[in-house]
């Protein structure tokens, strides 16, 4: 069962990618612990989901290249822009993510980031399936036959 957000969101980034690349099965939301220069460059749309995925250690779930440049006004005290960030989610949605990884071989990417009401940064996740080549001539062949029926008004 997915969680659907309530809308009242501040909009941070977006995996443009994501939906190209994979068949995304199911989306689930996610907090994510972050250090204080991180929250300040996220602030300023500072984000690159390139390559990010979400791996399993230890029974926790951690963010993994997800890229978060330097707060430029930032001191010694900067963090690292790739670290792993840990999810924070609860226990029992974590055994059932990591239950579908092992069985189905799945993996979990980050769909889009934001700040929720309250001003906590979350993230929406994605259970995915990375997409053939075929897979994906297919979805752009159908995106041009839509775009052409848009531009004649059909």
């Amino acid at each position: 069962m997915s969680k659907k957000s309530t809308g009242d969101w501040n909009h941070i980034a977006r995996n443009k990618k994501a939906f190209r690349d994979f068949h995304v099965l199911d989306k689930f939301e996610a907090g994510l612990a972050l250090r204080g220069t991180e929250v300040k460059s996220l602030r300023a749309r500072n984000v690159a989901f390139a390559d990010s995925f979400a791996h399993f250690r230890g029974g926790e779930l951690y963010l993994l290249n997800l890229d978060i440049p330097p707060y430029s006004h930032g001191n010694l005290n900067n963090h690292e822009p790739k670290r792993p960030r840990k999810m924070l989610m609860h226990r029992s949605e974590l055994k059932r993510l990591s239950k579908m990884v092992k069985e189905r071989g799945l993996t979990v990417i980050p769909l889009r980031m934001y700040f929720n009401s309250r001003g906590f940064v979350k993230v929406e996740l994605g259970l995915a399936k990375g997409k053939a080549h075929h897979d994906k001539r297919e979805d752009i062949r159908k995106k041009d036959i839509e775009r052409d029926l848009r531009r004649r008004g059909l």
